[in-house]
């Protein structure tokens, strides 16, 4: 089988993982080489790191990319992250499938009031994450996503 690389609108598609535990991360990276796709993924142990380089403070930041985001994590937590991230003009169009441990109701419906594209329970992703990136390709696969330049205005 050969690698699959996601792309949106011929653009290379970046993975933001915002995690702060390394078993986790690491989870994450071994699904992404079984499912064979071999996208960038860049990642950060909390929020406060994952809006610097997104906001290009450490480096130029990739034109496209989806948010995998934890809730729990230090300095700034999942929750806290996605109401920076949709205040933001240039970030707030941003893909976000948060990704955690917690199964309260209140981090659900606070992530879905935030606009997440999905609420996946690690416990239900299983041990090695490997349907949640199938899932994930198949998604950029079938969904239309507007055109969007880095000032979060519509291209086309």
């Amino acid at each position: 089988m050969t690698e699959n690389r996601l792309s949106v609108d011929g653009k290379l598609l970046n993975v933001i993982l915002v995690e702060d535990d390394d078993g986790d991360a690491k989870a994450v990276r071994r699904a992404f080489s079984k499912a064979k796709i071999a996208n960038p993924i860049h990642r950060f142990v909390d929020g406060v790191e994952a809006f610097a380089f997104l906001r290009g403070e450490t480096g130029t930041p990739p034109e496209t990319y989806v948010i995998l985001l934890d809730i729990n994590m230090p300095r700034m937590n999942g929750i806290e992250f996605l109401e920076q991230l949709r205040v933001d003009p240039q970030l707030s169009p941003a893909v976000v499938f948060v990704l955690t441990t917690s199964n309260d109701d209140r981090d659900r419906t606070a992530a879905y009031a935030k606009h997440v594209a999905g609420y996946i329970l690690k416990t239900r992703a299983g041990a090695d994450f490997l349907e949640l990136i199938q899932t994930l390709d198949h998604f950029w696969k079938i969904v239309e996503m507007p055109n969007m330049s880095r000032s979060g205005q519509e291209t086309r």
